[in-house]
């Protein structure tokens, strides 16, 4: 049984294996997020702070691209999903942080989940064929592989570093703070 916090977040698991707890983790970051988009309108998913073009839309994109890139993408080798599959990412790096704004908080919301739901398909199959020591299908340009241990890390310290990000966001939207 998950103890869940105050804003219905999954608590990561204080005894738990290696796995069980870099998923709570993970599980708890990706809650975080959706926390701090919760609510709010296309406004609210389209408003700056200070200097910075960033959004919480922009977030949802971008962190539903990154799901994909490290999971789908890299850990199982698959293609691209769309919208990612018709991107000309020379033309525009930024493309997942500049497209939000065209989106509805709708679909923002259903990318981002649907992104994380094959991200957990993935994780499961190559834990079922491998465990956290599993590598990578698609190698990077010097040809090492991280293990999916590796990525799991990566995307806790992702989600961590957004999330971040979206507190400042969020309180500028509409004052809500907390964790």
């Amino acid at each position: 049984m998950t103890d869940v916090d105050e804003q219905g977040r999954p608590e990561p698991p204080l005894t738990d294996d290696e796995v069980g707890t870099l998923v709570g983790f993970l599980d708890f970051q990706r809650a975080t997020l959706r926390w701090k988009t919760d609510g709010l309108d296309a406004a609210g998913l389209s408003a700056t702070t200070a200097a910075s073009t960033m959004t919480l839309g922009g977030l949802l994109k971008h962190l539903a691209y990154v799901e994909d890139h490290w999971f789908s993408r890299s850990l199982r080798g698959r293609e691209p999903h769309a919208p990612w599959d018709g991107v000309d990412w020379q033309a525009d790096e930024d493309w997942d942080w500049h497209s939000a704004a065209l989106d509805s908080p709708a679909e923002l919301r259903a990318l981002w989940q649907a992104s994380v739901d094959r991200s957990r398909a993935a994780v499961s199959e190559a834990l079922a064929e491998g465990g956290p020591d599993q590598l990578a299908l698609r190698r990077w340009r010097d040809g090492r592989s991280p293990s999916l241990r590796w990525i799991l890390c990566h995307m806790i310290e992702e989600y961590a570093r957004h999330n971040g990000h979206a507190d400042l966001l969020r309180e500028s939207v509409d004052g809500s703070t907390g964790e």
